[in-house]
């Protein structure tokens, strides 16, 4: 027996496709590891594992590569809005697509859909919503202490949890040295995804991001939003933000009501099958 998929990138961040209305697969945490390594599988960063047809619309279902679910994810929700308009499911530009932080709208730009914006939704900074322990107030400025430095945090949710450290120099390096601390705190009971800032200019700010469930990764869409937004929260960056991350780049735009957008590029990587002696 063979199992279809499909495979889709955007700023080197890349997700496999499994359409369950084409291909019967039951997902455990096992086979979703498997089938996200680089070495003994098809390598992903997660699994977008839909369309999902129910009374509410279009579901989605995303899928960290440690066979976690996320919330949401930017770029997942870019990847699956392409996908829509290539099988073809939907031949409308704008589309309403259910997560389980919610419904995500989206608009594709192009012909091609290539080109996909994304309505993130509104941040906040409420601890008791992202979470983050102890007495209810917004996360702004608070000193963590994490191996034996001190990190001034900010911490906000878009359905899914991030810790922003803005500092003057940011590399691989050290996201990869604090990453996993930071995700698995005790001050974050559900853990968290961690973005290193740095301030280029009041356009421009550049990230190196730690993706919970995933690890270090290249690209993160959500993560571009919440850093970009800690940005303009702090009166370092205007409303229009450029966010470099070692993938690429991606816009985001934010209302001072708490709005944010994602405009980012994607592309087809390639589609095929694999066989039953892949899962486990």
């Amino acid at each position: 027996m063979n199992f279809d998929f499909y495979k889709y990138k955007t700023l080197e961040n890349d997700y496999i496709v499994i359409d369950p209305n084409k291909t019967s697969l039951n997902l455990t945490k096992d086979n979703i590891i498997r089938l996200c390594h680089r070495k003994f599988g098809i390598g992903a960063d997660g699994i977008l594992y839909g369309p999902i047809f129910y009374d509410n619309g279009i579901n989605l279902r995303i899928l960290n590569s440690d066979g976690s679910e996320a919330e949401k994810s930017g770029n997942g929700v870019s990847i699956f809005s392409k996908y829509l308009v290539d099988t073809p499911y939907v031949k409308t530009k704008k589309l309403k697509i259910q997560t389980l932080g919610g419904e995500v709208s989206a608009e594709i730009l192009d012909e091609h859909a290539n080109i996909v914006k994304v309505d993130m939704g509104k941040v906040t900074f409420k601890s008791e919503l992202i979470p983050v322990n102890g007495p209810e107030r917004e996360v702004i400025k608070e000193d963590l202490q994490v191996n034996d430095n001190e990190y001034e945090v900010n911490c906000l949710s878009i359905c899914n949890p991030h810790c922003v450290i803005p500092l003057n120099t940011i590399s691989k390096g050290l996201v990869e040295e604090i990453g996993s601390k930071l995700e698995n705190h005790s001050n974050f009971p559900n853990g968290i995804k961690a973005q290193l800032l740095k301030i280029i200019n009041k356009n421009t700010i550049q990230i190196e991001i730690w993706e919970r469930g995933v690890g270090c990764t290249l690209a993160s869409g959500s993560g571009g939003c919440a850093a970009a937004y800690v940005a303009y929260k702090l009166n370092l960056v205007n409303n229009c933000v450029q966010v470099q991350m070692p993938g690429g780049t991606i816009q985001i735009d934010i209302q001072a009501s708490g709005y944010v957008q994602m405009t980012g590029t994607v592309q087809s990587v390639s589609k095929g099958f694999f066989g039953k002696d892949l899962l486990t």
